[in-house]
């Protein structure tokens, strides 16, 4: 978990390869950390997937009830919802075959971790994907 190859190959590795982002929990609300976070990695060529069941669309895109009804495989699953969530969301990840868990700043449960690493999937946790980005490449 938490490994600085898989920050970079999450981010899109070295060749900054744009990404496709499920976002759980992005609100519409622009004060958020979802919303400002989620428009940065958009404006730096990342695809953003909102799964949000109680808004209808965000940062101009459709949003989905859940992770099995994104019309794509996300390259990484970006949370923000909080740390009791993460079990549910691994099972989904698991169930579809989705391997890159990444799950925001304050975020942290070591139980899903196991449990998603056991199922080969890839976490980073307590970490502001935005931050990483900056940090790598500037």
């Amino acid at each position: 978990m938490n490994e600085p190859e898989t920050i970079l190959e999450m981010l899109g590795g070295r060749q900054r390869e744009a990404r496709v982002l499920a976002v759980i929990g992005l609100s519409d609300d622009p004060g958020k950390p979802s919303y400002a976070v989620s428009a940065y990695m958009q404006q730096h060529g990342y695809k953003i997937y909102p799964v949000n069941p109680a808004i209808e669309s965000v940062l101009g895109e459709k949003s989905y009830r859940s992770l099995a009804e994104l019309p794509v495989k996300p390259d990484v699953v970006n949370v923000f919802r909080r740390a009791s969530y993460l079990p549910t969301v691994v099972e989904e990840m698991l169930s579809l075959g989705l391997k890159s868990l990444w799950a925001q700043m304050g975020i942290w449960n070591p139980e899903a971790a196991a449990s998603a690493e056991a199922g080969g999937i890839r976490v980073v946790m307590d970490r502001c994907i935005l931050v990483e980005h900056r940090r790598l490449f500037g």
